[in-house]
């Protein structure tokens, strides 16, 4: 053998030896360690590193949480009835006793801002539950088969073109009366808007949805999915609503506050929940004869609601940056 042939020999050996070392190494890693991190990603993980990087949704995430612990666990520490009527202590002002004052019938604010908060955004979630249901079904259906494109389509477009505001006043109107015999008249007004909101609030999310739905027709693996013969039904819930899943969250988080603000406006006409049943928007009409003497119990539900809606706008936003693949690898 040649010097030159024993000198090649001798490099081969030292580079096998060599990758043998670095696959040694790198096996010995803890998990933890950044050369992992690869294959311990997630899509999840991925999306809640993005929406961290946004810091307005962020920072209106733990506002939407801190108002969501007020109304949820306030009540248990501040134990005021807010329905008690003291005729003594009424239009009292910031104190020990009533920290955000009194109403014109002796009723404690504070209390009462939690009662309603809690109702209002009661009302936001369950209205929105039911419009993204009810649209994304429809936005589903619309895309996936053909013939009852056109049909749904016509359909969503007649609801947009519908005023909004007097429908839901006439829904009020015949519906408030039979569903308060039949639930009492919290639980039957609760009802009543909740149906009326989500009703009338679809639309964006079903057309949202059916645009995905259309450009997703036409990708690879659903054509091989139907090759094989799968059924529609396996098709939908395997394929096309787990890839639509990010534009429903996004309408989902927009159409919270959209209900709480057509709860409030409904409240505010005096055409939503009874007296003795705060919200937000009850609030601000009971306060709007003597917001100029009282100007604090208009500005503290306004505030509420502004913040809340603002809050869900942001991390709306937040989701919609963090659920987007193009932004998401930046």
């Amino acid at each position: 053998m040649t010097e030159t042939e024993r000198q090649h020999d001798l490099s081969v050996t030292e580079t096998v030896d060599a990758s043998a070392a670095s696959a040694g190494a790198v096996a010995a890693l803890p998990p933890d360690n950044p050369l992992h991190a690869g294959e311990t990603r997630s899509q999840w993980r991925d999306i809640w590193r993005q929406f961290r990087s946004h810091r307005g949704a962020m920072v209106a995430l733990v506002l939407f949480l801190a108002t969501i612990l007020f109304v949820v666990v306030g009540p248990y520490v501040w134990t005021i009835d807010p329905t008690y009527v003291d005729i003594r202590a009424r239009n009292q002002g910031f104190s020990a006793a009533h920290p955000l004052g009194t109403d014109q019938l002796g009723r404690d604010m504070l209390a009462r801002l939690m009662a309603g908060g809690r109702v209002s955004i009661a009302v936001g979630l369950t209205a929105m539950i039911i419009a993204i249901t009810l649209g994304s079904l429809i936005g589903v259906v619309s895309g996936y088969f053909r013939r009852l494109d056109a049909p749904l389509m016509r359909l969503t477009e007649l609801f947009l073109a519908l005023p909004l505001l007097p429908l839901l006043l006439l829904m009020v109107t015949l519906f408030r009366e039979p569903l308060s015999q039949s639930f009492g008249p919290a639980m039957g007004t609760f009802i009543l808007i909740v149906s009326a909101i989500g009703a009338t609030s679809w639309m964006q999310a079903a057309r949202i949805v059916r645009g995905d739905v259309l450009g997703l027709k036409e990708r690879e693996f659903i054509l091989a999915a139907k090759s094989i013969g799968t059924p529609a039904h396996r098709m939908i819930l395997r394929h096309v609503l787990p890839n639509v899943l990010s534009p429903i969250m996004v309408a989902a988080t927009l159409g919270i506050a959209t209900a709480i603000i057509t709860e409030s406006a409904l409240s505010f006409l005096g055409l939503g929940f009874p007296p003795d049943f705060p919200t937000w928007g009850r609030l601000l009409y009971d306060a709007v004869d003597q917001m100029i003497m009282y100007p604090s119990r208009v500005i503290l539900p306004g505030l509420f609601i502004s913040l809340t809606v603002l809050c869900v706008n942001y991390i709306g936003d937040g989701l919609r940056d963090a659920m987007d693949p193009r932004i998401r690898g930046r």
